[in-house]
């Protein structure tokens, strides 16, 4: 199986690092960081390096002609987390202007999977128009929302369940807590 990944620059930069670990023992990955992810990563306390060593390929966000870039790559889905209003925006209004934005817009022209992890709050009007326009040519909007239910132990009791939601949502049989289930 083959993947795209891509962090862009928002915090929780920690949601794109445990997807790509996660997918690389499933498949291939095809990483993307933006300028600003790196900086926040490394605010963050997170090593870019180490995302380097988990990806089969790792691209710079200008490397726009990248085979990901194109329909003729085949794919099983591509996750942004986090995404960027910035980002989000620019997929919605097809700005295709680095390798992230073009990946994106040809996973969805290409009537692929693509899920986005937005981190952004509180949203205005125009961020929610943003929102729906995604949603209606095909994105999968899913901002990282916290379930208590899990009864959480730890912050990384959060992080894996909300990992474990986009690995459902890409078609993967995983194992996490859910509703009513304690695995």
């Amino acid at each position: 199986m083959r993947f795209v990944v891509a962090l862009t620059g928002a915090s929780g930069q920690i949601y794109g690092f445990r997807i790509v670990e996660k997918l690389s023992k499933i498949g291939e990955v095809y990483t993307i960081v933006s300028k600003t992810a790196k900086k926040i990563a490394e605010i963050e306390g997170l090593n870019v390096e180490e995302l380097k060593k988990l990806s089969t390929k790792f691209y710079e966000e200008d490397e726009i002609t990248a085979p990901i870039s194109s329909g003729s790559f085949k794919h099983d889905g591509m996750v942004i987390a986090p995404c960027s209003v910035k980002t989000a925006s620019s997929i919605a209004y097809g700005v295709t202007d680095n390798l992230i934005t073009r990946s994106a817009d040809v996973t969805l022209k290409e009537k692929r999977k693509l899920i986005l992890l937005i981190r952004e709050t509180p949203l205005h009007l125009g961020h929610l128009k943003t929102l729906v326009r995604l949603a209606e040519i095909g994105a999968i909007i899913m901002p990282p929302v916290p379930a208590f239910y899990i009864k959480p132990k730890t912050i990384d009791d959060l992080i894996d369940h909300t990992v474990c939601r986009v690995l459902d949502l890409l078609g993967l049989e995983v194992e996490c807590k859910r509703w009513g289930l304690q695995v």
